[in-house]
């Protein structure tokens, strides 16, 4: 029997733009940058962090015909108008270009960004699938036992679910 031969065409690198996220970047861009694969840098932005976004995207009119339509339909429109704002993709963007410029020799890497509301797991997971990539690069954040033995970590959670080959980037102490 031969071993097989391991391509990466494909990478998805999710990130949740903390420090702690920053870890795993370095490692997805290397691994892409090494195969010659695509790297798509991937956003989650949980329900209720997208509420305080509501601020300075609807005036007090829209807010009132909000209550009056059918809450997913609003829902939608909304997270579309949110999330095709150029302004989301380009933080993404600077958050990677920022981390690759903490290191003196690091190569070009060419990514695309994709940004996705909703429960992080489910969404990188859906991702992964939908886009069949080789590969997935998520950091583990050293969060607290208790905290971990009740809901569980999300590269955990990614790891169980998730179909397809998952790195997973310690954060060191």
């Amino acid at each position: 029997m031969k071993l097989p031969k391991i391509e990466y065409k494909k990478i998805l690198y999710a990130t949740d733009l903390s420090e702690s996220g920053r870890i795993a970047f370095p490692y997805a861009a290397s691994i892409a940058h090494s195969y010659g694969a695509e790297l798509t840098v991937f956003h989650v932005a949980k329900p209720p962090e997208f509420e305080q976004y509501l601020v300075g995207y609807i005036d007090e009119e829209l807010w009132k015909q909000i209550k009056t339509q059918d809450l997913e339909a609003v829902k939608d429109s909304l997270i579309r108008r949110k999330w095709d704002d150029v302004a989301v993709k380009s933080s993404v963007d600077e958050f990677c270009k920022n981390t690759l410029d903490e290191y003196e020799d690091h190569p070009y890497v060419v990514y695309d960004v994709k940004v996705a509301m909703g429960d992080p797991v489910t969404e990188i997971v859906r991702e992964a699938e939908i886009g069949n990539y080789d590969l997935v690069v998520i950091s583990k954040h050293g969060e607290g036992l208790i905290e971990e033995a009740i809901i569980g970590t999300t590269s955990r959670r990614v790891i169980r679910r998730c179909h397809r080959p998952v790195l997973v980037v310690p954060v060191p102490k």
